[in-house]
C-alpha cells in the first residue's frame, strides 16, 4: 500500500515555531499543507477500484451458452444502461419525424438529398443521403458516423468515404453528431449530457437514438439490403460504431475506427479516457467494450487502429485485448475470417485517411460484393466534389431541443414527492459503511498545539489524508471539509480552535489532496460506470472518518462544517446515512438547489460528484436537510 508514513513526513517546517496558546492561520498553514499521501495514490485507489468494478467476459465452450449469454447482456444493457429509465423508453417509442428537404448535385454516379430526422420528439438531426444513381434491385446501405470535428458532416475525410461508397453502389447516410457541425452549440456540449443522468433520465438515450433512427431511415429505403447493412465511423464516430453494432443486430458489417478500448486499457492509459456518452453510469458493471466486440460474432467487423495515434486508442495497447476477446466468439459462429483489424502506419496519427479508407472498401467487397468484376478498393478521387458546409447545411427547426432543454424539461417537477428517504439515498448513491483502518501516529507538540497527521484507509480501497489539531481539552470534534481542500482552511481552523474544537481537517476523494490527476473528471465518470457514483465515495468518506471519531475517547460530540457548494452535499448526506456518529452538520456557503446545476447548465467536467444519477428525482437540498433535522443543523 503506497502510504507516507509519519516518520517519513519532514516536520523542519515547523520545528522552530513557537506558538501561542491561540494559534494564528498563518501558523497552521504549513502544517495543513503537510503532503500525507505518496505521490500518485489517489489515482492508484481509483484504479483498483475501477479495475475490480470492470465486466468480465466469460469464456465459452458452446454456441447455444454464448447466444444465451450474448441476448441477455444486450438486453441488459439496453434495459438498464441505455433506456434504463421511463423517459428515455418514451423517446424510444414515440413516432419519430422525418422531411426531406432539397437534392444537391452530387458527381459521376450518385446524386444527394438532404433530409433531418428527429432522433426524439423535438430533437432534430441534419442528414445528407448519397444515394446512387441507376442502381437496380436491392443494393447495400452505410451509416457514415463521425467524431469530434467541429466541421462535422462536411469534414472532407468523411465526404471522401461518402462519395466512394455512394459510387460503389452503396447508399449511404452522412450524418450530424451532437455539438459538431451545424448541432455545434454550448446546449448539446457532451459534458452536459450529465444533466439528464441527475434528472433520473438517461443521457445516453439520445445518441443511441440518433443512431438507430438512422438505421431505421436506410432501412426504409425501397431499395435497402437488409442483409447488407454497415456502420463506419471515426474517433467518437468509432465509439458509435461499436456501441450501435453490438446492440442493433441489424447492422451486418461494421468499422470502428481508433474509437474505443477496454474500460480495464483505459484505467492504465489516461489517453484513452472517453467523453460521457462512452463512459455512461453502469454500463462498464454490465459490459466493457471486450463484450460489445465480442457481440459482433454473427457479423462481419473490421476493428482499425492508427500505430502512433496522437489521440487515443494507439493500436499497440488498444487493439490486441478485443481480438482477445472476439476471435473466440466469431471461432464459435465459424466465422473466424471475417472479424479482421487493421493497423494503419501512413500517416499514423488519429485519422481516416486514405489508407484506413481503402482498407474499408476492401473489407466490403470481401463481404458485400464477393466475386463482383471490376471492384476495386483504390480510392477514387474525390477532391473535385467535396461540398462546402454551406452547401451540405439542413434546415433545422429554431427550437430544436438539446441536452439543456431536455434536462431543464426532465427536471420541472423534481423532485418527486415521497421518495426521500435515508434507505432511498443510500440506493442512489452506492453508499457503502466502510471500515477504517487507522494507523497508531505519535502526537506532536508545538507549544500549546497538539497535531496528529494519519492517512486513514477506508474498506480496504480509499486512503483519505487527515490532520488533527487540538489545544488544550477539547469540548468537541468539527470535521472540516472544503472545496477548495484543507490547506486553505488555516484561518477556519484557528476559529474552531480558539472556540475550543478540536480540528480533523480531511481531504476526501477529488478534493485537495485526494485529487485525482491527470484527467481527474474522467476518473470519475469511469468510478460512476463500474457502479460507484463519485457523491456516494465522498459521503461515505466523511461518514466513515466520523464513526471513526466517534469511538475516540475524549473527542465528545462529531461536528461535519463544509465550507463550499460542492462539499455541503456530500456533508449532508453523511449525515442523513450517519446519524448516530454525526451529531450537527454545518455548510457555509452551500448549494442552494440541485436544480442549479441544471438552470446554470453546469458541466460535469466542472463539478463531477453533482451528476450523480438519478439524485434529483428524489433529493434536492431541502429534502436533505430535512433528512439531517433541526436540530442537527447548525
Amino acid at each position: 500500500m503506497l502510504l507516507r508514513t509519519f516518520a517519513a513526513v519532514s516536520i523542519s517546517l515547523v520545528a522552530t515555531l513557537q506558538l501561542a496558546a491561540a494559534p494564528t492561520a498563518a501558523e497552521l498553514a504549513p502544517l495543513l499543507a503537510r503532503p500525507l499521501l505518496e505521490p500518485g495514490q489517489p489515482l492508484h485507489d481509483a484504479r483498483a477500484v475501477i479495475r475490480g468494478g470492470v465486466a468480465r467476459l466469460p469464456e465459452f465452450a458452446t454456441m447455444p451458452e454464448w447466444q444465451t449469454y450474448a441476448a441477455r447482456l444486450r438486453q441488459r444493457v439496453l434495459d438498464e444502461v441505455v433506456f434504463r429509465d421511463p423517459t428515455s423508453r418514451a423517446w424510444r417509442d414515440a413516432q419519430a419525424g422525418v422531411v426531406w428537404l432539397e437534392d444537391v448535385a452530387g458527381g459521376d454516379g450518385y446524386r444527394l438529398r438532404k433530409l433531418r430526422y428527429e432522433a426524439l420528439p423535438g430533437l432534430w438531426i441534419p442528414a445528407i443521403l448519397y444515394e446512387p444513381t441507376g442502381a437496380t434491385g436491392k443494393i447495400p446501405v452505410h451509416l457514415a458516423v463521425n467524431g469530434h470535428d467541429k466541421e462535422g458532416k462536411a469534414v472532407g475525410y468523411k465526404q471522401a468515404r461518402c462519395i466512394n461508397l455512394a459510387r460503389r453502389g452503396i447508399a449511404t447516410l452522412n450524418v450530424e453528431w451532437f455539438h459538431q457541425g451545424q448541432l455545434r452549440t454550448d446546449g448539446f456540449m457532451h459534458y452536459r449530457m450529465n444533466q439528464l443522468d441527475l434528472a433520473g433520465v438517461s443521457g445516453l438515450a439520445p445518441f443511441y437514438l440518433a443512431m438507430s433512427r438512422g438505421l431505421d431511415l436506410l432501412l426504409a429505403l425501397p431499395y435497402a439490403d437488409a442483409k447488407r447493412v454497415a456502420v463506419t465511423g471515426l474517433s467518437g464516430g468509432g465509439w458509435q460504431t461499436i456501441v450501435i453494432s453490438a446492440l442493433d443486430p441489424r447492422v451486418t458489417l461494421s468499422n470502428p475506427v481508433a474509437g474505443y478500448s477496454s474500460y480495464l486499457t483505459r484505467a492504465e492509459y489516461p489517453s484513452d479516457l472517453g467523453d460521457s456518452e462512452q463512459t455512461p453510469s453502469d454500463l462498464a458493471r454490465v459490459a466493457d467494450y471486450t463484450h460489445l466486440t465480442a457481440l459482433l460474432g454473427d457479423r462481419s467487423a473490421l476493428l482499425t487502429y492508427n500505430a502512433k495515434d496522437n489521440c487515443c486508442f494507439a493500436a499497440a495497447h488498444a487493439l490486441p485485448p478485443l481480438l482477445a476477446a472476439a476471435e473466440p466468439i466469431f471461432k464459435l459462429h465459424g466465422r473466424a475470417a471475417h472479424l479482421r483489424s487493421h493497423v494503419n502506419h501512413v500517416p499514423g496519427t488519429h485519422n481516416f485517411e486514405q489508407d484506413n479508407r481503402e482498407a474499408l472498401y476492401r473489407f466490403l467487397g470481401d463481404e458485400f460484393f464477393p466475386g463482383r468484376a471490376g471492384y476495386a478498393a483504390t480510392e477514387l478521387d474525390a477532391t473535385a466534389e467535396l461540398k462546402t458546409a454551406a452547401q451540405l447545411h439542413v434546415a433545422l427547426p429554431e427550437d430544436n431541443l438539446d441536452f439543456n432543454r431536455l434536462a431543464l424539461a426532465a427536471a420541472r417537477d423534481l423532485p418527486r414527492p415521497g421518495l426521500a428517504t435515508p434507505a432511498k439515498l443510500a440506493a442512489v448513491l452506492g453508499y457503502r459503511a466502510d471500515a477504517v483502518v487507522a494507523p497508531a501516529v505519535p502526537v506532536e507538540r508545538i507549544g500549546e498545539l497538539q497535531i496528529s497527521t494519519r492517512v486513514l484507509r477506508l474498506g480496504g480501497e480509499w486512503s483519505v489524508p487527515v490532520v488533527e489539531v487540538w489545544t488544550g481539552r477539547p469540548m468537541g470534534t468539527t470535521l472540516l471539509v472544503a472545496d477548495s481542500g484543507r490547506k486553505t482552511q488555516a484561518a477556519r481552523v484557528a476559529e474552531l480552535l480558539a472556540a475550543g474544537q478540536r480540528v480533523l481537517a480531511l481531504d476526501p476523494f477529488y478534493f485537495g489532496e485526494s485529487a485525482v490527476a491527470p484527467r481527474d473528471f474522467l476518473h470519475a465518470l469511469l468510478l460512476s460506470s463500474v457502479g460507484r457514483r463519485p457523491l456516494g465515495i465522498q459521503a461515505g468518506q466523511v461518514a466513515a472518518v466520523a464513526r471513526w471519531a466517534a469511538a475516540q475517547p475524549d473527542f465528545g460530540p462529531i461536528v461535519v462544517e463544509s465550507r463550499g457548494p460542492r462539499s455541503s452535499v456530500f456533508a449532508l448526506a453523511a449525515a442523513v446515512l450517519e446519524p448516530k456518529a454525526i451529531a450537527g452538520v454545518r455548510t457555509v456557503e452551500p448549494l442552494a438547489s440541485l436544480h442549479d446545476v441544471i438552470r446554470l447548465s453546469w458541466s460535469v467536467d466542472q463539478k463531477p460528484e453533482l451528476f450523480c444519477f438519478g439524485l434529483l428525482e428524489a433529493f434536492d437540498l431541502p429534502q436533505l436537510r430535512a433528512l439531517v433535522g433541526a436540530n442537527r443543523l447548525r
